[in-house]
């Protein structure tokens, strides 16, 4: 609790200044309000009552004087609205790109197990609770505080015995308030682990949206979103019944506190113990102290509501990394690419079956290896350990002789190229998708990239060439397009270890004929290890490494393989006749 708290506090701390201005104009802004009924009662009791000499102008000075205080009172209010919200939204703005950049560190094992939509809930919607705690809890509390205080002495220096009468109410408006306020946040709690379910439903439909219309399965999915959207309703319907019952049990109470001093402050003034400007400034401020009411019940709507959100904030952030630099992490310098893996066994979970189990393998500086073995057997799992996007469970990993957990994760990835099966484009250009490889690259370097990727020509060819927007992960491309791109990308971060994750084998022939030719300008004079989907497209390998449930099965060149007739030639034979 108290590691939460200090992390809560500490965005306040380069806002300190901001904080006690807006701290100051709250205080200034409740006083006023106090200052005004007292105003009014001055006129009526020591002007007007008693025929005072000169009563014009007195009314004239003091009307003046409330006038002043009502412009400060603006001043001030719009400060508080304005510069007070800013601090929260710029609060806000902090810890989103706290979180953004946590959830950059985080491994692949992390969002293995998460929902993308759950994700962007904690990012947007939680954190804007939050903004909302941070500007209005200060201000609710020190507003709420000084008016409550100011009025139940003002009011007690006016009549003792109505006072006292008037705040016999406010226990039993507490305990109500305290009681739907309770039921008010069990209901946020569900609507915001509900909206992130909504979230995490529509991404996953969208994302899929060609699956879904090529199925015909809209009528399934809207059922699902339907169900999810249901919940969310049910969740806020118990949240606005609580907040009726609260607002209008609040009427109720300032109703009948009014309808009591009017009762009661009649009978005193027949009884002479009261006067009637007394019995006005306690009406006016009947409403003066039922807002610090609400504002106290506010501040605990909004604690609750924005540490429900910290709360999910911070769960992730508490999140370390399973996977981040050694103290003494090394930088790499002049990489040749000898790769080698010594007894590497991996698993995802503790309780789960074996991915890998003893993996030895050594892969020469410029040596292409290609890595074949039926589905399932975790040859992705295996070029996914290299970069440590995953960690290994026993074993190690060199890079030249190092072993990759001593090397910075930045240094190990910049010198690790990768081409994956499922080529992911940004939304934007052609030329922003390939300078990804590279962020600096000149416009000549991109274009001397995708020509070596046999990407050059069909770009010519589109509507605004290299500026062509690609629409949302490159949907008005096509695969072989993609692929391109992607190699283009590779070529330009001119890596000397490449993994190609082979993708070629839903392609049309010429799509494939062009990859094919770029992966071998790629290949050359690199360390350069390809997953073979395909047999036939890796027969030139220097070397076929071939993986089995149990490990490495066997390795050699094609001819090697097909010469022993064990799992490779079984494999390729059984491809020959598809």
């Amino acid at each position: 609790m108290g590691s939460r708290n200090k992390k809560f506090l500490s965005y306040y701390k380069p806002y300190l200044g901001l904080l006690f201005a807006d701290i100051v104009c709250a205080f200034i802004v409740s006083v006023i309000t106090l200052l005004l009924p007292l105003c009014a009662r001055y006129i009526t009791k020591n002007v007007l009552e008693v025929n005072a000499p000169n009563a014009l102008g007195q009314i004239y000075t003091v009307g003046t004087v409330m006038l002043t205080l009502v412009v400060v009172h603006a001043l001030c209010n719009t400060f508080v609205d304005y510069r007070g919200h800013m601090m929260g939204t710029m609060m806000e703005s902090d810890m989103r790109r706290d979180l953004f950049d946590h959830y950059l560190k985080l491994s692949f094992r992390f969002y293995d197990q998460q929902k993308t939509g759950q994700l962007m809930t904690r990012i947007t919607n939680d954190l804007e609770s939050i903004s909302e705690l941070y500007h209005h809890g200060p201000e609710d509390i020190v507003i709420g505080l000084v008016k409550f205080v100011g009025a139940f002495i003002i009011l007690i220096t006016v009549n003792v015995n109505l006072t006292l009468i008037v705040f016999l109410f406010f226990p039993i408006m507490i305990v109500y308030a305290i009681y739907f306020n309770k039921k008010m946040n069990i209901a946020l709690r569900t609507s915001k682990e509900r909206i992130g379910d909504i979230n995490a439903q529509v991404e996953d439909t969208l994302a899929g949206i060609r699956v879904v219309q090529s199925f015909t399965n809209e009528t399934r999915e809207k059922k699902k979103f339907a169900y999810t959207n249901t919940r969310f309703v049910e969740s806020r319907r118990d949240g606005y019944k609580s907040e009726a019952y609260f607002h209008e049990g609040m009427n109720v109470f300032t109703q009948l506190m009014t309808i009591v001093v009017i009762v009661f402050g009649g009978v005193a003034i027949v009884n002479t113990s009261l006067g009637l400007a007394d019995l006005v400034t306690y009406l006016l401020y009947i409403g003066i102290l039922i807002d610090p009411i609400r504002r106290f019940v506010n501040f605990a709507r909004l604690y609750q509501e924005g540490i429900t959100g910290f709360d999910r904030f911070m769960h992730i952030m508490q999140v370390e990394p399973d996977i981040q630099d050694s103290a003494d992490a090394i930088e790499l310098n002049h990489v040749q690419g000898n790769v080698e893996l010594k007894d590497v066994i991996f698993k995802y979970k503790e309780d789960y079956d074996h991915v890998l189990k003893n993996i030895s393998l050594s892969i020469k500086a410029g040596e292409y290896v290609a890595l074949v073995g039926a589905s399932g057997v975790g040859k992705t799992t295996l070029c996914s350990l290299i970069p440590r996007f995953y960690e290994v469970s026993n074993g190690e990993i060199l890079l030249d002789g190092e072993n990759i957990k001593d090397i910075s994760l930045r240094s190990l990835r910049k010198n690790i190229g990768i081409v994956q099966q499922d080529v992911y484009l940004f939304a934007g250009t052609v030329l922003e998708n390939i300078r990804y490889g590279k962020l600096e690259a000149s416009q000549e370097e991109i274009i001397e990239a995708a020509k070596k990727a046999n990407a050059h020509d069909f770009i010519m060819t589109l509507l605004d060439g290299y500026n062509t927007d690609i629409g949302q992960h490159g949907v008005k491309l096509s695969g072989g397009q993609k692929q391109r791109l992607s190699i283009a990308r590779a070529f330009l971060k001119n890596p000397p270890v490449i993994i190609f994750d082979e993708a070629t084998s839903n392609l049309d022939n010429e799509s494939e004929k062009a990859i094919q030719d770029s992966l071998e300008k790629l290949t050359d004079n690199r360390t350069t290890l390809v997953i073979a989907h395909r047999l036939s497209t890796v027969r030139n390998a220097q070397r076929i490494v071939v993986l089995t449930d149990n490990g490495i099965d066997e390795q050699g060149t094609h001819e090697e393989l097909i010469a022993v007739n064990g799992t490779y030639s079984n494999l390729y034979n059984m491809q020959l006749k598809i």
